[in-house]
């Protein structure tokens, strides 16, 4: 139940708890470095107004400003209420925050249709803390335990996934393994797989290839997961 004519307010947290050696928005360092700018839960829920209908976090990453999140969204849902308006709440994460906040984080974006994305960049704990500096010990139990949140009805989605198909670290039995996990949480749960464009420090890698990315998708699917897409296909190179 698509809303239209209506506006996504976008929140881009200039933080993260990685810091991934192929990020994407790597600037963001530039303005968490002179902590500015600075703007209050009260101030960010004022942005909202009769054309809005749905706040996305993302950044950098929420994981580190949940509290600041979680304010924002209570704030921005009870002025929705007031015009008696819709208020999506949504979050793109790495999932890295702990589960109490995740769990408040959790109940808004179920309370209000929205979602929350994970953005499962490893199976393996080593390849992890080799690509994104930390261990993604807790984002793979964040995302086991909201399980108790998915909706009988899947539209719209509740919880989602994306993995970036890195060149020579992230191959299609990585993706196997991150599959098979996600459809042991639920099979339906979307899952993206994403063409990797050269950034941040490896900037000298090329573009995910085509044949990688059909290869990964092929995985995903044996492993049960019925809602697997390739983003960002005009990226995918001829090899």
């Amino acid at each position: 139940n698509a809303e239209y004519g209506y506006f996504n307010l976008a929140v881009f947290y200039a933080a993260c708890s990685y810091d991934c050696l192929f990020c994407q928005n790597w600037t963001f360092r530039e303005h968490a470095r002179s902590l500015k700018p600075v703007m209050s839960a009260w101030e960010l829920a004022d942005k909202c107004n009769e054309r809005v209908s749905c706040i996305c976090y993302f950044g950098g990453d929420p994981a580190v400003q949940m509290a600041h999140s979680i304010k924002t969204s209570e704030l921005a849902i009870r002025k929705a209420e007031k015009w008696k308006g819709l208020m999506r709440i949504c979050w793109e994460t790495n999932g890295t925050m702990s589960w109490p906040l995740l769990k408040r984080a959790a109940l808004l974006a179920y309370r209000t249709g929205g979602c929350i994305k994970f953005d499962l960049k490893a199976w393996s704990e080593t390849l992890n803390i080799a690509l994104c500096g930390a261990t993604n010990r807790r984002t793979l139990d964040n995302f086991s335990r909201l399980k108790v949140f998915i909706r009988k009805s899947p539209d719209p989605p509740f919880l989602v996934a994306s993995t970036l198909l890195v060149p020579g670290y992230i191959d299609a039995e990585e993706v196997r393994s991150i599959a098979g996990f996600i459809a042991d949480v639920d099979p339906e749960i979307p899952y993206s797989l994403l063409a990797f464009h050269p950034h941040y420090v490896m900037d000298d890698l090329p573009t995910t290839g085509r044949r990688l990315a059909l290869e990964c998708a092929a995985a995903a699917k044996e492993e049960g997961l019925v809602n697997v897409n390739i983003g960002n296909v005009h990226l995918l190179a001829d090899y």
